[in-house]
């Protein structure tokens, strides 16, 4: 059975080159992308990629049929902006504002879905630390924010959480504790420290601060996630991170869960109510969908 979902696979995988990359771009993981092309290899009877070591290149075939998806889609396009103009949603824009963890890891891929289904939306992405979003959102410089643990009271609609967790070299005598005994902070502190903030006022340290903790020995101060991984790795210190960015490359470094556990949430929060805005409203309505689908 072919759908839209397949065509825009296809054609997000021949621009790529893997089938990883086209995936991610359409909102798939890398093994329904596979099962996909197979499905639709197998109802069209022939193959549409060469599959190489580390690439996938169009056969002749294939070629010819991405060139078809392409102007099927240019014209699903133009349908639905014409959709959308009639709505009254015409060529609008929607302002959002995230700090670079949740920017860079939680929304591509809504918001690449969110392009496909109104491509004559623009949206505008502005990056900065959580309270730069704050204040962005204070001055309506913007119509949506990711926000870091937003109160009820400002009716967020909550993208996703995960836990802070301790980032240790493999090497060092924590890393020998069964994860399921995890550590406390107050062993923590008492450690060579790599603070990362992630562009948040919520971080480590602020996580200790908050019990009366200080970290005796900060040896160095970095605002990117992946950096803070790296320094853990060379044996530097130790760190605290959420665990939504951890790296898939873990040689050399071991996790262990805090105890208590500690959570982070993210959610939007709008600068106006989104009842009074299309546009706004429209990409309010594709998150909550996107995320029943879950």
């Amino acid at each position: 059975m072919m759908n839209l979902t397949h065509w825009r696979l296809i054609v997000a995988v021949a621009d790529t080159g893997t089938i990883s990359q086209g995936a991610e771009r359409v909102g798939m993981t890398q093994s329904a992308a596979s099962q996909a092309i197979a499905q639709l290899e197998k109802t069209l009877g022939a193959p549409l990629f060469t599959r190489l070591r580390r690439e996938v290149i169009l056969t002749a075939f294939g070629a010819s049929v991405v060139e078809h998806a392409r102007a099927m889609l240019t014209s699903l396009n133009a349908i639905r902006a014409l959709a959308d103009e009639r709505k009254g949603l015409g060529n609008g824009r929607l302002r959002l504002g995230s700090f670079p963890s949740i920017l860079s890891r939680w929304l591509p891929t809504l918001l690449s879905t969110f392009r496909q289904r109104h491509p004559g939306i623009e949206i505008v992405l502005l990056e900065g630390s959580d309270e730069e979003v704050e204040t962005w959102l204070a001055g309506r410089n913007i119509d949506l924010g990711v926000v870091l643990n937003p109160t009820p009271d400002r009716h967020p609609l909550i993208l996703g959480r995960d836990a802070w967790v301790a980032l240790l070299p493999s090497s060092h005598p924590l890393a020998r504790r069964a994860s399921t005994q995890g550590v406390e902070l107050d062993e923590l502190v008492t450690q060579p420290y790599i603070h990362a903030s992630g562009g948040c006022r919520v971080n480590g340290q602020s996580l200790a601060e908050a019990r009366g903790l200080t970290f005796g020995e900060v040896r160095v101060s970095v605002r990117d996630w992946a950096s803070a991984c790296a320094l853990v790795r060379e044996d530097m210190g130790i760190a605290i991170v959420p665990e939504s960015v951890l790296p898939e490359d873990r040689k050399g470094l071991r996790v262990q869960p805090l105890r208590p556990r500690i959570e982070r949430c993210f959610g939007l929060v709008a600068a106006a109510p989104v009842e009074n805005a299309p546009v706004l409203n429209t990409f309010w309505q594709h998150v909550e969908n996107a995320k029943h689908k879950k």
